[in-house]
């Protein structure tokens, strides 16, 4: 696998390493960003690890089907969260993306950078027709992110999400290849 770096001025995504393990452990265990993560908040970093393993090993496959990028500043080389995009068959020419960013980095624009990043890569490098996600309903830091890239809301999940506080609903988001982006 060649590496795979997505750079604007302010950041790069790249593909998860170990050595990125205590930067994932840290942000896994942020109780805000858990608050409406499924994944739940790791006991140990021997837990993270496990998790994130599999990610890794992803990544090095000839035919990459779910990317994990670190989300990272390119001047301070920070670490400010995780980006993924898992594909479906070539056939369908269609990904599907989730991110969590430190909190630390909330409000200053990241996100939407990192999807804005992610959905070029999608559709100019990878061909995709279609790059979806998923949120669930009371977060509204995401669904303004998702909404700001040019993300149509298409639908609503009930009780997707075995959230810490009880099984949320899930708004559905799409964008295709030819809808109107927004930056």
């Amino acid at each position: 696998m060649t590496e795979t770096k997505i750079l604007t001025d302010r950041i790069k995504l790249r593909l998860i390493e170990l050595s990125d393990l205590d930067s994932i452990h840290n942000l896994h265990s942020l109780p805000e960003t858990d608050e409406y993560n499924a994944l739940g908040i790791p006991k140990n970093i021997g837990e993270t690890k496990s998790i994130i393993e599999p990610w890794i090993a992803e990544n090095q496959l000839p035919l990459i089907k779910n990317f994990t990028f670190a989300i990272e500043n390119n001047e301070s080389k920070e670490f400010i969260g995780i980006l993924g995009l898992k594909l479906w068959s070539k056939k369908h020419r269609r990904g599907e993306i989730w991110y969590k960013i430190h909190s630390d980095y909330w409000r200053n624009g990241y996100a939407t950078e990192s999807v804005n990043l992610i959905l070029d890569y999608g559709f100019k490098t990878l061909k995709l027709h279609r790059i979806q996600a998923g949120c669930a309903v009371d977060n509204i830091g995401s669904l303004k992110v998702l909404e700001k890239v040019g993300m149509i809301r298409e639908g609503r999940g009930r009780q997707l999400l075995p959230l810490k506080n009880g099984w949320s609903d899930n708004y559905e988001y799409s964008i295709l290849e030819t809808d109107e982006r927004k930056n």
